[in-house]
């Protein structure tokens, strides 16, 4: 099963797309970008592991990965 959230791979300037069931969630520029988008899309603190696979789908790079 693909998870609800998935980070695509870096774009050109370093960003990268977030999206939740293949809706945009906004362009990350760190670790804390993401988190913010899925505190706002309704997850707890406690909910949100950047590191879970079940959760996130990491693509092109894991979480260290900012281009």
């Amino acid at each position: 099963m693909t998870p609800p959230i998935v980070v695509h791979p870096p774009g050109d300037t370093g960003e990268r797309r977030v999206t939740a069931h293949a809706r945009e969630l906004g362009l990350a520029h760190s670790e804390a970008d993401v988190t913010e988008f899925l505190r706002r899309a309704g997850l707890t603190p406690e909910e949100i592991d950047l590191r879970d696979p079940n959760l996130i789908e990491w693509r092109g790079g894991g979480p260290e990965t900012w281009g």
